[in-house]
């Protein structure tokens, strides 16, 4: 079973998801993510934008055969091409389908009260699986 995480109160998800994924891939880790269209390109521009000094790879998905196997992180679900990072981040509304199938789901939650009622749902929906869920407050590190 997957282990979960919620990291509440980022003020902003995609910078938040961004500093998240520079660090995880700088680790050494592959991840994928997943939310809305839109908010996946946005995603993907930001990522360009991290620093001038430090490149993310990052692909979308659907790209061409290959690409996304090169990249560090994958941007939307690769579950047809069968390549499964370890590490799902979800900016998306619902709960992940296939999520037990990753070593670690990180769920990132805004400061906005409609995306911590849908994250409280999230919780909810892993607590009766029986997940041990741990809790990130990032307005604690601030």
């Amino acid at each position: 079973m997957a282990d979960v995480a919620f990291h509440f109160g980022a003020p902003d998800k995609l910078a938040y998801a961004c500093r998240l994924l520079r660090k995880a891939t700088g680790s050494g880790m592959r991840v994928l993510v997943l939310g809305s269209d839109t908010i996946l390109q946005q995603l993907d521009a930001a990522l360009w934008a991290v620093s001038p000094t430090d490149f993310i790879t990052h692909a979308p998905a659907s790209a061409s055969a290959g690409l996304p196997a090169r990249s560090s992180v994958i941007l939307g679900d690769v579950a047809a091409r069968g390549d499964r990072p370890p590490v799902l981040v979800n900016l998306g509304d619902e709960v992940p389908e296939g999520f037990e199938q990753y070593a670690r789901v990180i769920e990132v939650v805004s400061t906005d009260g409609a995306d911590r009622e849908l994250a409280r749902e999230r919780w909810k929906h892993y607590a009766r699986l029986g997940i041990a869920i741990t809790r990130h407050d990032l307005a604690l590190k601030a």
